[in-house]
């Protein structure tokens, strides 16, 4: 099973922003939930902050925020825990 040692976080290319742009935005206020990734996630985080935990009992965790793009891989059980009010473009593949 994968862990969020395996999240993707980094800047992504102006090539990489202009795509993203087509996605559908999800928006979301401050919250904890868990959450359970039977596809492979790809987002451009436009506002807030997001911590990601392993579940169950996740000592390990990412946390990414404006202007990051994410992957998060198929198989991934974790925790969102969304400190900042969050908007970002996102893609299920």
């Amino acid at each position: 099973m994968p862990s969020v040692k395996e999240v993707v976080v980094r800047k992504p290319s102006e090539e990489e922003i202009a795509k993203c742009k087509s996605w559908p935005i999800w928006t979301c206020q401050t919250s904890q939930f868990d959450w359970d990734y039977d596809q492979t996630e790809t987002c451009l985080i436009l506002e807030g902050e997001v911590t990601v935990t392993d579940r169950p009992e996740g000592a390990e965790s990412v946390t990414f925020g404006p202007g990051d793009i994410v992957v998060f891989p198929v198989g991934l059980e974790c925790v969102w825990k969304v400190t900042q009010p969050v908007k970002k473009h996102y893609k299920f593949s």
